[in-house]
């Protein structure tokens, strides 16, 4: 068994909704049923016994080593606690050659789930050793060590509860809520909304305490100090218990609390100056740790946390109690889990020996042993909630401690013998305010309930019933994405909305380009998501980044399949038909938003078919309201668009709601192009389903013409010498098709046109693409373009030349080497009246040269 190819699909695919890795595995014939490898069978399952089945119950047919590679890669994720539920095996076409796909939550974990898998397998197979406990292992320490942390896992998983989209920027804790203009950032628990001065406030601890002092809040007396003798100089001058801790520290880094010998004193001294240079010595207030949650105006959550500690039982050492007390699987080394392990370090020793022991030491049964006197959880503390119990006057201290400090999510540090009380009535004080609290202790406590401390954040960048969403339109299908995508685009730019745009000519924002080539994939899809300035997107959508990636956003608002034509890439990346190629554009109808819209072309059987998988509506169009799939909609009462007389009209059942004039439709010649007629259609129906004015639509639709600027390499027509060019970027056989009857219902004497053909089509495709240029045009000028595509030099013309023999019309032929002489050599034997189709590659170049020469003529 080989794997020739792996790639992560890291949006809903063809597959399902989930992420995914897709791996391409070849079998030799052996492999195609394990029932064929002697024992197989038994020693997969003697080195995985969870694997589960791997055949359905019943079932006879033969099982290839593929499939149980499927089942391996997807069951060891389970096994190291990852939440994944698919996976499948198909045929690749090839004898012995299949996709193998399966879930993942990190793209890292399921890569090596893979690798692991077909290590298990061939040791199955060969009869070698396989270490399963090694291999969960390796997978549940890269999950935990790339997942989100439980803050920022909290907050988004309240948001995932919302449907708000997300999408995590960095391998840490930043993460973006919302798209284009509506989006939101976080990292772990601080919001873009944060000032860099708040968080600079709170980092400073010394400045955080005179605000809050100024501010009539209680605060414990000290000082900062730089050396030991300055600490012990302060700590004389308290003549009390001291706290030392780093004056811009966090996380309890360096913290040490009830100080009361110089020797613990200079041992908490120099814990606190590895992490600052500035150490601050305080009186140390008698009390519990309380740690209260404030998320804009409101106190979300307070938890008692308690310091760590192990209670004697007469038999075991403190450092035994310790690894016992770390075995539980809910502590972990670092902020992964709901609670961390216990360290033995000096400040543990020094606490210990204060109170009579060392970490060998056998406490009575009964004893508390202190190890530490702070209490944050990443110092191995544990936490009570005690949110319910919070006094109003002390949940209104601590609001307005983290409003003092200009922080809208803030962890308050309170140090009282009970929160049912005012801090002025015990002496408690607050001791610390800090920016980006950890939020562990309230979402899983050690004891009592955990609070919903994610959902109240994001209520706090979203209200009660924003999603964080923008207008979604997805374009995809053989002819007039790139047309389409534009006049859509220009509808709503209409509408005063900022556009963000993607197609195969680039990416554009507001109407200016950011990018430029091919950027139909879904990478730029998702840059144009998570650019502050776009309202709305429109993205063309084409075949190759979903079979690549995925899609590049979860789901749309509207779909569009403009139809599914012949030629386009087949028998490229194993679609091999049409009806592989119809899967492969339904993807995006598969994931409209269940109150969005699919918009398909009721002339097209294969894409009237993708209603079927359609969460939401429909709204069909098509010139002619006799077919099926229109007269069945209108039945029903629902959407549809079509032609009427000389208008398009948009109908709901059977009444007409509104009607657009087809004179006063510029891009479809006043209904006299058809092609053009489909893209006016598709672009009304997805205007009309994102509400749309009407009279906006019209409007758009009378300011949008098929010219350079505004469709480069669509249709774009040109005067020379009296004869009409068209210039066009089609490049398969329905696309030609359509550009050749839309010439041939032109007004002209003699036509003529300027072709080659991509190097990466079929032999079959390039033929049928010359057959129709020989029943339509009567001169042929065959160029050889710039990029071959793996074809030898002049293959391409010569399967063209190849197409018009017997050519019913065509009765000049002529091959030139390169687009712009050919182009220079069609212009020159143009006479009035003639009407003359180019076919453009390079179509920047290509145009710009059309217009100079046109401009010159």
């Amino acid at each position: 068994m080989e794997v020739t190819r792996i790639r992560a699909l890291r949006g809903p695919n063809l597959w399902s909704r989930h992420t995914s890795i897709e791996a391409i595995v070849r079998c030799s014939p052996d492999e195609l049923s394990i029932d064929r490898i002697p024992r197989f069978e038994v020693r997969l399952r003697a080195r995985f016994p969870l694997i589960g089945a791997i055949r359905s119950i019943g079932a006879r047919d033969d099982v290839p080593i593929a499939r149980v590679l499927q089942f391996a890669a997807l069951r060891l994720q389970g096994q190291a606690g990852c939440p994944v539920t698919f996976s499948r095996t198909a045929p690749a076409g090839d004898p012995g050659l299949f996709q193998v796909v399966f879930e993942y939550t990190e793209e890292p974990v399921g890569r090596l789930a893979l690798e692991l898998a077909l290590t298990l397998c061939q040791a199955a197979r060969d009869d070698l050793p396989f270490d399963l406990d090694s291999a969960i292992s390796r997978l549940r320490t890269l999950d935990e060590d790339i997942r989100m942390g439980p803050s920022t896992g909290s907050i988004a998983d309240a948001a995932r509860a919302r449907d708000i989209p997300i999408r995590r920027l960095t391998e840490g804790s930043l993460v973006q809520f919302g798209w284009g203009s509506r989006a939101r950032r976080i990292q772990a628990a601080e919001i873009d909304a944060t000032s860099a001065i708040a968080e600079s406030i709170a980092q400073d601890k010394e400045l955080t305490k005179k605000l809050l002092a100024a501010a009539g809040v209680p605060v414990p007396q000290g000082r900062v100090v730089r050396n030991t003798d300055q600490a012990w100089a302060a700590m004389q001058d308290l003549a009390s218990p001291v706290v030392v801790k780093p004056r811009d520290g966090n996380q309890g880094k360096g913290v040490t609390v009830n100080i009361v010998s110089r020797d613990h004193l200079e041992i908490a001294f120099n814990a606190a100056s590895q992490f600052s240079s500035n150490v601050m010595v305080e009186r140390f207030i008698p009390g519990h740790d309380h740690r209260l949650l404030v998320v804009g105006d409101r106190l979300i959550a307070a938890a008692r946390r308690d310091p760590p500690h192990v209670i004697g039982d007469g038999v075991q050492s403190i450092r035994q109690l310790v690894d016992e007390i770390n075995r539980d699987p809910r502590r972990g080394d670092g902020h992964a889990t709901s609670l961390t392990k216990i360290r033995l370090d000096e400040i543990a020793h020094a606490r210990m020996r204060v109170q009579g022991y060392e970490a060998d030491s056998i406490p009575p049964r009964g004893a508390r042993v202190v190890l530490r006197n702070n209490a944050n959880l990443s110092t191995g503390g544990s936490a009570t909630d005690v949110t319910d119990d919070v006094h109003p006057e002390l949940a209104a201290r601590a609001i307005e401690a983290a409003q003092t400090v200009g922080l809208e999510i803030a962890g308050v540090d309170v140090v009282c013998q009970t929160v049912q009380q005012t801090l002025e009535e015990q002496g408690g004080a607050i001791v610390e305010v800090n920016a980006a609290p950890g939020l562990r202790m309230h979402i899983s406590p050690s004891y009592g309930k955990g609070r919903e401390v994610g959902e109240a954040i994001v209520r706090l960048l979203y209200g009660d019933q924003d999603s964080g969403r923008i207008p979604v339109v997805a374009v995809t299908g053989t002819n007039g994405k790139t047309t389409t995508v534009r006049l859509i685009s220009h509808l709503l730019a209409q509408s005063g909305l900022r556009v963000g745009m993607t197609n195969t000519d680039g990416v554009y924002i507001n109407g200016v380009q950011t990018d430029s080539g091919d950027c139909a994939g879904p990478r730029s899809a998702r840059n144009v998501l998570m650019h502050p300035e776009v309202d709305a997107a429109v993205f063309e959508t084409a075949r190759g980044g979903i079979l690549r990636e995925g899609l590049g956003f979860d789901r749309c608002q509207v779909a569009v399949v403009t139809n599914i034509g012949r030629g386009d890439h087949l028998g490229m990346n194993h679609i091999d038909s049409i009806d592989d190629l119809a899967l492969v554009k339904r993807v995006i109808v598969a994931n409209v938003a269940p109150n969005g819209y699919a918009v398909l072309n009721a002339a097209d059987p294969m894409v009237v078919s993708m209603q079927s998988v359609c969460p939401g509506n429909t709204i069909f169009f098509a010139r002619d309201a006799s077919l099926t799939a229109m007269k069945r909609q209108a039945a029903i009462g629902q959407r549809t668009v079509r032609v009427d007389g000389n208008a398009i009209v948009a109908v709901q059942g059977t009444s007409v709601i509104h009607r657009f004039d087809l004179a006063r439709i510029p891009l479809t010649g006043g209904g006299s192009i058809p092609f053009q007629l489909n893209n006016a259609m598709a672009s009304v129906a997805a205007g009309w389903a994102l509400g749309l004015d009407w009279a906006l639509i019209a409007a758009g639709l009378a300011t949008f013409d098929s010219d350079p600027n505004t469709v480069p390499g669509r249709f774009n027509r040109f005067s020379f010498r009296g004869a009409t060019v068209i210039a066009d970027y089609g490049h398969n056989p329905d696309a030609i098709l359509a550009l050749a009857q839309a010439i041939d219902a032109m007004p002209g004497r003699r036509r003529s046109i300027v072709i080659s053909a991509a190097g990466d089509r079929r032999d079959q495709d390039i033929l049928e693409q010359a057959e129709i240029v020989g029943r339509f045009f009567d001169d042929a000028i065959l160029y050889q373009d710039a990029a071959q595509r793996g074809r030898a030099d002049g293959e391409v013309v010569a399967l063209l030349r190849k197409g018009l023999v017997d050519a019913p019309r065509t009765t000049r032929i002529d091959e030139i080497r390169g687009e712009f002489l050919a182009i220079d050599t069609a212009l020159d034997r143009l006479e009035p009246g003639d009407v003359c189709l180019v076919l453009i590659d390079q179509v920047q170049e290509a145009l710009a040269h059309l217009t100079a020469r046109t401009a010159n003529g």
